[in-house]
């Protein structure tokens, strides 16, 4: 990819086929894949979504890998149900994770994504370094395939994100930065945190939000244009730091809504493209 697309997040549990033609007929030529059902990830599910993806010219940017468990989206329970910090489903999501490097192999996708949790802001704390183990490995083992591991921004604080990376050390880190959930969780206005982690942003979410007002509950998600992240300064400063990846819309709500949503985000970010 050597310029800015706009594309879409569609789910393979929705089937290969329905989830290609589901992208060009959105007019995409781009896309990212989710899938939160591991144990469909076989050699049979690669071959369609391979072929699926050729049938329909539609780039498929990274397999977004969604971990097995409870996951709870709130401030409450979610750092002890998102990511690789829980210890005690860290293994499970860690052979998972590997399961999607292998599938994202096949299918011919650089990249898989994730989130990774609410990774302890004191590089101290007890808990930091199993979690930095773990990431080192699943950064270890997709780099022996050739892929990139990227982040997927929300739980943490930018600099907290950039620590982390550093603290790995392996050369195929990206980010895909979803500036809604850095509003959403509190987390950081998404413009200024490129200014921290800027440099490793592989992929975008365009996604829209408020911040939170409630000690336990997110932020409100928003049709994009509808919320706080200012999209016209955000993608002038990727611009600026040379990011040619694709921006990947994201509705978090079904049925003709959401389509409507995401027809309404494509014209926008079009025009600012």
């Amino acid at each position: 990819m050597t310029a800015i697309q706009v594309g879409v997040l569609v789910r393979l549990e929705e089937g290969p086929e329905h989830a290609m033609e589901t992208v060009r007929a959105l007019g995409f030529a781009t896309c990212q894949v989710v899938c939160w059902q591991g144990a469909q990830l076989d050699d049979a599910m690669a071959q369609r979504l391979q072929t699926a993806a050729a049938q329909n010219t539609v780039e498929i940017t990274t397999i977004w890998a969604g971990l097995p468990g409870r996951h709870v989206w709130d401030f409450l329970e979610g750092p002890t149900t998102i990511g690789l910090v829980p210890a005690e489903t860290r293994a499970a999501r860690l052979a998972v994770l590997k399961r999607n490097a292998d599938f994202a192999k096949k299918v011919g996708v650089p990249s898989i994504t994730t989130h990774v949790g609410f990774i302890p802001e004191n590089p101290t704390d007890p808990a930091y370094p199993p979690v930095i183990a773990a990431l080192k490995e699943i950064a270890l083992y997709c780099a022996d395939l050739g892929l990139e591991f990227w982040f997927e921004t929300g739980q943490e604080t930018p600099i907290t994100l950039l620590r982390t990376i550093h603290d790995i050390g392996t050369a195929n880190l990206g980010i895909n930065l979803d500036p809604a959930n850095l509003l959403m969780y509190g987390k950081a206005n998404p413009v200024d945190a490129l200014d921290v982690f800027g440099p490793y942003v592989r992929g975008v979410h365009a996604k829209d939000g408020e911040y939170p007002t409630m000690g336990a509950k997110l932020g409100v998600e928003k049709p994009l244009g509808e919320g706080r992240v200012n999209f016209p300064a955000l993608l002038t400063k990727l611009k600026a730091l040379g990011f040619t990846g694709a921006l990947t819309i994201e509705r978090e709500i079904s049925g003709p809504q959401q389509i409507a949503d995401i027809q309404k985000a494509k014209q926008l970010l079009e025009t600012l493209v």
